[in-house]
């Protein structure tokens, strides 16, 4: 019977192993012959995916991949695509280092989880000074989201974050100060929403006052100060829309008032003022809405 040759960077069909370099490394799983072509319909369907491979390419990928214990399509196909790119020889010398990375004790995630085998491999390809920004851009199209930069690339880095700021007495000063020399901005609008349930109403005429406290502060984004706690509102409502208010707080003690409107800060309330342009409840606002897509 003829056999089929076997060259070195195909897997040998003889011995079920694929030669990497000067050292053997065990193919596992379904292996390409030493035409190229699968051994198995299912071997066939998956390398359909990768559009056309060479089948030495195809060949050393997946005894790298079987190196690296891998044997899903996604990683196999950045595999071959460092193979495609970089050549056998370099890629070879990729393996050897993450292999020797892992008998070292391996790498780490920023999150203090250690990499897998694979993690090390791409992350050894990825920030090597010997490979330009062109090729990492073709063996990892898109990384993370956003275009790839990895150490050494020949584009400009991502600008790295500025570092935190304390949030001191004396930088609120600074700021202050410089405000004052500079001219500030011009709000063309201002609008505060208060919701919570208010204390004790004290009437004045054709408004009612009402006080509230917010202790609760919510999710910042990163990089703000802390706020402080304990803010009292004193919200101005017109008398007619308070009613409504009133009545609806009492007959829920779970209802909340929503109130809208323009913020000033007061120092004879001893905190912010809030004058407000619209003052509703969550269940009135439910009531209206439900009414409106009843009638439209």
């Amino acid at each position: 019977m003829k056999e089929k040759a076997v060259d070195q960077d195909r897997p040998n069909a003889v011995t079920g192993e694929a030669v990497v370099g000067a050292d053997a490394v065990p193919e596992g799983r379904a292996t390409a012959t030493a035409t190229g072509e699968p051994d198995s319909p299912v071997e066939a369907r998956r390398s359909l995916s990768y559009g056309f491979v060479p089948p030495a390419v195809w060949a050393l990928a997946r005894g790298i991949a079987a190196v690296l214990g891998e044997i899903m399509p996604p990683p196999i196909r950045l595999i071959t695509r460092v193979v495609e790119r970089l050549g056998p020889e370099r890629a070879r010398a990729f393996l050897g280092q993450a292999l020797t990375v892992e008998a070292q004790g391996g790498l780490t995630l920023p999150d203090g989880r250690r990499r897998t085998p694979r993690g090390v491999f791409f992350y050894l390809v990825r920030t090597s000074d010997a490979i330009s920004w062109e090729d990492k851009v073709y063996i990892f199209p898109r990384h993370g989201g956003r275009p790839l930069r990895a150490a050494g690339d020949d584009r400009p880095p991502t600008p790295a974050a500025p570092p935190p700021v304390a949030w001191t007495d004396e930088t609120y000063r600074t700021l202050a100060q410089q405000f004052q020399q500079d001219n500030p901005g011009r709000a063309t609008t201002v609008k505060i929403t208060v919701i919570g349930r208010p204390g004790a109403a004290v009437e004045q005429g054709q408004a009612v006052a009402v006080a509230l406290v917010s202790e609760k502060v919510p999710d910042l984004p990163k990089g703000l100060p802390e706020p402080p706690g304990g803010t009292r509102y004193t919200v101005f409502v017109a008398r007619k829309p308070w009613t409504k208010v009133a009545e609806a707080l009492a007959a829920d003690p779970e209802d909340a008032a929503i109130i809208e409107g323009y913020a000033a800060l007061d120092p004879r309330v001893e905190g912010i003022a809030v004058y407000a342009t619209s003052a509703t409840t969550k269940r009135l606002q439910a009531a209206k809405r439900a009414a409106t897509a009843t009638t439209s």
